[in-house]
């Protein structure tokens, strides 16, 4: 996997003190992004899935994946975030997908099986709040992934959510 860096317990990616993986490559290029040099998808370095999983398993905290775009290494973290899980680790993943397009993508729907909370869609600097929680943009959402496929439609997590 490519990734630019790890950041240890940080709260801005999710509820509590978690670890942010910040994954290299993004093709939605959106305007006003707040971290252009993720876009290029040989940016940072590699890592293996089994050194990252060990690594973060180790660390003992929630962990989000944020990028660039995770899901454009979506085969790669499908296995990470099932053994993080398996590990009793919660998940969150930032996509510019959206949770429906993703649950259309063999790859991605398998990173949703372990991800609790998806931040889904492009950030849109026209709909830009920076009062809105763990993301920038009205038009992004807050999935909370197994309650949406339980209802069978898309349903926000909340900060009142008894998970996660």
């Amino acid at each position: 996997m490519r990734i630019l860096d790890i950041v240890e317990a940080t709260i801005v990616d999710g509820p509590g003190f978690r670890n942010s993986v910040y994954l290299a490559g993004c093709n939605h290029h959106c305007e006003g992004c707040h971290n252009p040099e993720s876009w290029d998808m040989k940016g940072g370095y590699e890592i293996t899935s089994d050194d990252l999983v060990e690594r973060l398993a180790g660390l003992g905290l929630d962990v989000t994946f944020s990028g660039g775009d995770p899901m454009l290494q979506a085969e790669e973290l499908a296995g990470v975030v099932k053994r993080l899980k398996q590990r009793g680790l919660g998940v969150w993943v930032y996509t510019g997908f959206t949770y429906e397009y993703a649950e259309r993508i063999p790859a991605m729907r398998s990173v949703l099986d372990g991800t609790d909370v998806l931040v889904d869609g492009e950030f849109v600097l026209s709909c830009r709040n920076t009062s809105l929680l763990f993301r920038g943009s009205s038009n992004q959402r807050l999935v909370d992934v197994k309650a949406s496929r339980n209802a069978g439609r898309v349903v926000e997590w909340t900060r009142d959510s008894d998970e996660f």
